[in-house]
């Protein structure tokens, strides 16, 4: 592809900083006018920009003037700088990187003219064994139909009380982009993928990818701690923890984990489509269920013991006096560690995040049809690296047979979760979790909101 022709097509990928419309490629990345503007400026010497809250700030088409330092360190990460060369002389490999980009955005927009409404990835086939392993999955994946809905929306009945729902509205702007919705009919249809364009599926899996890459511990970092001795004393300090102290360090924690998580979310073709109570509400149903995928690479099979931000911490350092906390540890553990023992590679585990968080079968999502596509794309995709990397585990299961048969166990997990947070709220009501953790895991009831 010449630059001639590249140019004016890389207009179709919106902003890398802000998602508003771009250009074309401004100091070595991808951004609009305005962010081409601001990284200007930001580069005179007497600037010294300062974030008036925690440095995590969002940075949105709506919300990019509101912190400046937050702005500018998003331009840094994603490679702007005064020296980048011009479009003219980009690398090779930043060239080819632009024309993938360049290409799936075509093929969505192509999908959402061209495909037709309503297309499955499965076509109805004689039941096996490895379809039995997943008997209250329908066609695509979703839950049956005439299964009882719980309050959380993971398609099964419980025991959490209506009190105990979480309250979908609660996630506030500060962590999912504001952007605007526009109803389309589709975004990208299977068949339309499989058959029409078979290489967007390359793309989508390079996507994710980078985008688990971008947004995870490096691989090797984490190896190096497994390979590290043992610190014995501060497994004593995590084991000697009062419960108190030990539900807010984990909250915070997987506070920070989610933040990625979120950072991930925004980087899958087409969730940024969706409306902004779609997103929100998938991330608040999906993101304890993403931190148990991405727990799974941070296991130590050999020591049963987990990466916790920088120290190696074997399960029992997790437990409390109250048996259903200890419960909730080892279920987390053994879901975490059947997915260690797949050995998925890094691209396995990013199409599977995709997977997990587009279930379409969510209570309360609006655009279904939306989600159902995503979804299918990510199954295409998913199932495409499975079989080219792995061998039938038994019988005739698959790899992606015990994945998908996992996904109940993160439903029950999160339930289990819900109500070892409502118990331990109501025995310290004064206990404040970080902001993000709060409003994602809220388990009060309406009337108590404020």
């Amino acid at each position: 592809m010449k630059r001639s022709h590249l140019l004016p097509q890389i207009e179709i990928i919106p902003c890398k900083v802000c998602g508003d419309k771009s250009s074309g490629v401004h100091y070595g990345v991808i951004t609009c006018e305005g962010c081409k503007g601001f990284f200007r400026r930001s580069q005179s010497s007497v600037v010294n920009y300062q974030c008036p809250r925690n440095k995590q700030c969002v940075v949105d088409r709506v919300n990019r003037n509101r912190c400046q330092y937050c702005r500018l360190q998003k331009c840094l990460q994603l490679g702007m700088s005064r020296d980048a060369v011009k479009f003219g002389r980009m690398s090779k490999k930043q060239r080819e990187k632009v024309e993938e980009e360049v290409k799936f955005h075509k093929a969505q927009l192509r999908a959402q003219n061209d495909a037709p409404p309503d297309s499955s990835v499965f076509e109805t086939q004689t039941p096996s064994s490895s379809d039995q392993l997943h008997h209250n999955y329908n066609g695509y994946g979703g839950y049956s139909s005439n299964e009882v809905s719980s309050p959380y929306g993971y398609g099964y009945s419980t025991s959490v009380t209506p009190q105990q729902t979480m309250n979908y509205n609660e996630v506030s702007t500060d962590y999912v982009d504001s952007t605007t919705y526009e109803p389309r009919g589709t975004i990208m249809d299977p068949d339309f993928v499989s058959h029409a364009d078979g290489d967007i599926n390359d793309v989508l899996i390079k996507t994710l990818a980078e985008a688990h890459a971008n947004t995870s511990t490096k691989l090797d970092a984490v190896h190096d701690m497994f390979r590290k001795s043992q610190d014995i004393s501060r497994i004593l300090y995590y084991k000697n923890l009062g419960q108190e102290e030990l539900w807010l360090d984990c909250a915070e924690k997987l506070t920070h984990m989610i933040q990625n998580i979120i950072e991930f979310a925004k980087l899958i073709p087409g969730f940024m489509r969706l409306s902004q109570d779609d997103q929100i509400l998938l991330l608040k149903t999906g993101s304890f269920e993403l931190a148990i995928v991405r727990m799974s690479r941070l296991l130590d099979l050999s020591q049963n013991a987990v990466l916790y931000g920088d120290v190696m911490l074997p399960q029992e350092a997790f437990y409390t006096s109250d048996s259903d906390e200890m419960r909730l540890v080892s279920r987390i553990f053994q879901t975490a560690k059947s997915i260690a023992e797949l050995k998925l590679t890094e691209t396995e585990l990013a199409l599977y995040q995709s997977l997990v968080l587009l279930w379409p079968e969510r209570n309360g999502v609006r655009g279904n049809t939306e989600i159902q596509r995503l979804f299918n794309l990510s199954m295409i995709a998913i199932k495409q690296e499975l079989e080219a990397n792995h061998a039938i585990l038994k019988g005739d299961v698959t790899v992606l047979d015990t994945l998908l048969n996992n996904i109940p166990n993160f439903r029950d997990i999160s339930i289990m979760h819900m109500e070892a947070l409502s118990k331990f709220k109501q025995q310290h009501p004064n206990i404040v979790f970080p902001p993000l953790y709060k409003e994602l895991f809220s388990i009060d009831s309406p009337q108590d909101l404020t």
